[in-house]
């Protein structure tokens, strides 16, 4: 992916909109847009957003198990088992 032919002006999707829709939908590639010369906004088609999303997601939850293990706060797998059958036992 060249991000160099993904940028655009806040001119061209004024006049483009539909087309770009079209293209993110097609292409799957992010598309810059510049105003004053500067990078302001990244669109992308809904697909793309939510595999980025739940990236996102699992790498904090992976994030804050690396965490808990570096504090200590973990357990071995086998205690925490046996602790829930006796708590199912005594039910």
């Amino acid at each position: 992916m060249k991000l160099s032919r993904q940028i655009k002006p806040i001119s061209y999707l004024k006049a483009h909109a539909a087309e770009i829709v079209r293209n993110l939908s097609e292409q799957c590639e992010p598309l810059i847009i510049t105003q004053n010369g500067e990078a302001k906004v990244v669109m992308q088609d809904i697909e793309s957003y939510e595999q980025t999303q739940e990236t996102m997601a699992l790498l904090k939850i992976l994030a804050l198990g690396t965490r808990q293990v570096e504090e200590g706060k973990v357990q071995p797998a086998g205690d925490v088992v046996q602790r829930l059958r006796d708590r199912r036992k005594r039910r």
